[in-house]
Formats: C-alpha cells, sequence, structure tokens
C-alpha cells in the first residue's frame, strides 16, 4: 500500500529568506496556508525557510538569507501560522534532504532539466544556452540553480507530500517532482515515495498581484512591494503613490478600473461590509466601479478608502508582529524545534530511500550473507 493510500493528507509549502515577505505573498500563499492548517483538514502541515535554494543565486551573499531568516519566520507568526499546527523549519537544517537531491539527480537528465520552464528562463536571463559557444555566459548556469528542481523533489518527497500550494509559474517544479517519484518507484520497485497533487490559487488576483506601480508582479527587487511589516505611515504614502488610470486626469472623467492597481488591491482585500463603515455612499466594490467608470469619483477617495481597508487587515499582524519581536528568544526556539521534527521525518524518508536501493549497508548484515551466497555461488563450497 503506498503511503498516499494511508490516507494522510501533508502539505508542504514555504519560501526563500531573501527578504521580507509583502501583500504578494500574504494573498498569493500566507493567508492560504492559516486557512489550511485553520481547517483541520490535514494530518501535517510542513513549512520550509528554503535557504539553500535561496543561495543558488546569493551564494556571495550568504549573509542576505542569514539575516533574513528570523524575518521570514516573524511574517509566518505573525499572520497566523500556529507552530503547535504548523511545523516551521530551516531546509539546510534537514540533512536528509542533501542525500535525497544526490541520488534524485541521477533519476534526472541534464536535457530534462534544461527543458524545465524556471531554468530556461534562468539560463536565457544569464545568456548561457548550454553550448560552448563563443556567445555563451563564459560563467554559465550554477550547478546548484540547474538542479534546483532536484531539490525541490527532495523537499516535497522528504515529508511524503500528498499537497503542495504554489502558484502556476511553479507547476513544471511539481510535474518534475512526480516525474522523479515515478522513476524511482519503478526502477526500484517499491512505492515508497509519493506522488504530490498540486493546489494551486483559487482566483487570477492570489496568482498574481501586480506591484503598486502597476506594471509587474509585486517584487522585492523591483521597490514596489507592501511589505506586511510596513507601519501604518509607510503604507499610507505606498497606497496614495499607486499607479491608477493616467486617462483619470480630472475626477469628472470616466475612469478604468482595469489595469488601476487601486481597484485591483480593492478586489484582493476588501470585504462588503467595510463600505458601510468606512464609504457608506457605495453599497459594494461594484458600486464603487461602475461611480468610477462613469466619471464622478476621484483617485484620492478610492485611495482613502484603501488605506483603511488595508490598515483593518495590517494592523493586527503589525501587532502580532511586534509581540513575537518582543519574544525573539521564543522565535528562535520554535525554528528549533521545527527544524529537529523536520530533521526527524526527513531521515525516516531517507533511512527507506536506502532500503529501496540496498544501500542501507549497517543496517543489518545482508550485505555478507548476499557476499557470501554470491561467493558460493560462483566458486562452489
Amino acid at each position: 500500500m503506498q503511503a498516499k493510500d494511508a490516507k494522510r493528507k501533508v502539505i508542504l509549502t514555504g519560501d526563500r529568506p531573501t527578504g521580507k515577505l509583502h501583500l504578494g505573498h500574504y494573498v498569493g500563499s500566507l493567508r492560504r496556508r492559516v486557512q489550511l492548517q485553520d481547517s483541520g483538514e490535514f494530518d501535517e502541515i510542513n513549512i520550509l525557510i528554503a535557504d539553500d535554494q535561496a543561495l543558488t543565486d546569493n551564494w556571495e551573499n550568504p549573509a542576505k538569507i542569514r539575516d533574513n531568516i528570523i524575518e521570514v519566520t516573524l511574517d509566518y507568526l505573525s499572520v497566523g501560522i500556529d507552530p503547535d499546527r504548523s511545523t516551521i523549519c530551516i531546509q539546510s537544517a534537514i540533512p536528509a534532504l542533501h542525500a535525497l537531491t544526490f541520488y534524485y539527480m541521477n533519476l534526472v537528465t541534464t536535457q530534462r532539466l534544461s527543458r524545465n520552464p524556471t531554468v530556461k528562463a534562468e539560463m536565457k536571463l544569464r545568456g548561457f544556452t548550454g553550448n560552448d559557444s563563443e556567445n555563451d555566459n563564459e560563467a554559465g548556469l550554477p550547478a546548484g540553480f540547474f538542479t534546483y528542481p532536484v531539490s525541490q523533489a527532495a523537499d516535497i518527497t522528504a515529508f511524503k507530500a500528498t499537497v503542495v500550494p504554489v502558484g502556476e509559474d511553479q507547476m513544471p517544479m511539481l510535474e518534475q517532482t512526480r516525474e522523479i517519484v515515478r522513476r524511482f518507484n519503478q526502477t526500484y520497485r517499491c512505492d515508497v515515495l509519493v506522488e504530490p497533487d498540486i493546489m494551486l490559487p483559487e482566483n487570477e488576483v492570489q496568482r498574481r498581484l501586480p506591484g503598486i506601480d502597476g506594471g509587474a508582479k509585486m517584487s522585492k527587487s523591483l521597490g514596489n512591494c507592501i511589505y506586511l511589516s510596513d507601519d501604518a505611515q509607510t503604507v499610507k504614502k505606498k497606497v496614495m503613490s499607486m499607479f491608477t488610470d493616467p486617462e483619470h486626469i480630472n475626477i469628472s472623467d470616466p475612469g478604468h478600473v482595469e489595469g488601476n492597481m487601486v481597484f485591483t488591491y480593492l478586489d484582493a482585500f476588501s470585504k462588503t461590509e467595510q463600505f458601510a463603515e468606512y464609504l457608506p455612499e457605495y453599497s459594494c466594490l461594484d458600486e464603487m466601479k461602475e461611480h468610477y467608470r462613469k466619471g464622478g469619483l476621484g483617485d484620492v477617495k478610492c485611495k482613502k478608502f484603501l488605506i483603511k481597508v488595508m490598515e483593518e487587515m495590517l494592523s493586527p499582524i503589525r501587532t502580532a508582529r511586534a509581540g513575537w519581536e518582543s519574544r525573539i528568544s521564543d522565535v528562535y526556539d520554535i525554528l528549533r524545534e521545527g527544524s529537529r521534527k523536520a530533521a526527524e521525518t526527513g531521515e525516516r524518508t531517507l533511512a527507506e530511500v536506502c532500503a529501496a536501493m540496498r544501500i542501507n549497508y549497517f543496517d543489518d548484515r545482508s550485505i555478507i550473507k548476499d557476499w557470501d551466497t554470491w561467493v558460493h555461488g560462483n566458486h562452489g563450497a
């Protein structure tokens, strides 16, 4: 019987600790994680801080990764991740992941990895085609990044995750994991590894929240983020600078809500009941949009409403974060205990993998028996 058939429902998710988490993370994954945690539908929820994978393109500056591990953990805790119900752990503190990655690399060809869309995009970015030509970037692509999909497969299978909540851009990574699982189980005639299912965001806004500039996905490197840890004044300043409709010059002008970041964010975060409290002249967002389209509704008024919506959501997060910051030693202990627990889980899976491959030489003395059988079978008694 496969582990998946044992009816255990296990989630693995996580983030690279390359900076503080922002609203894009919140609407895309963090809010969903809390809902899944609180649903009680899952036997195990694991949240991995992927510091090893962050080093694949930050290897010259590991201090950046180290500095952000606590930041990311504080963000997790402040949005409602409960360490008693979800295991928060650090990737590099789980030694089994490194061994699994190495073993899985033998199940994947370089040609298959180079076809992975995520890897292809990085190769293109670095000007590396994979051919020995003068036009190639001399440095090439770091092997660590090239095998990034294999590392993700190790993460997922170590926890025997049955469900992995990710965005659409991670679908190729999940398919790579599924291929590795199938090949391993077929090669070694076992059912040790579990083939995970993907859980996509429920709607378009969750899949890709634009930055406040409206030009791209919210990204730390582009400086177009609202961070979960931003104070109220900073949030207000960022909202007031938001991209709206460049053709909506005068209040009386008809406006466009499509591509207007204020309305995109209201779609993502506002609730109908907030209109009665903060903007009672409208019963709902659709009514507000209709007025904006006709003309007569100014951008400043819309932004002030969004600021109140943001503050209602971010204020409790900010308060919770302050509480955890005053107990930073407890945060450290949560990380240490979660990583210890995760390491034990990883070791159990690694032991099963090694047993299936018959490279668990010292778990019993069968290597001697096999040798003895081979000697007598080939040379006689």
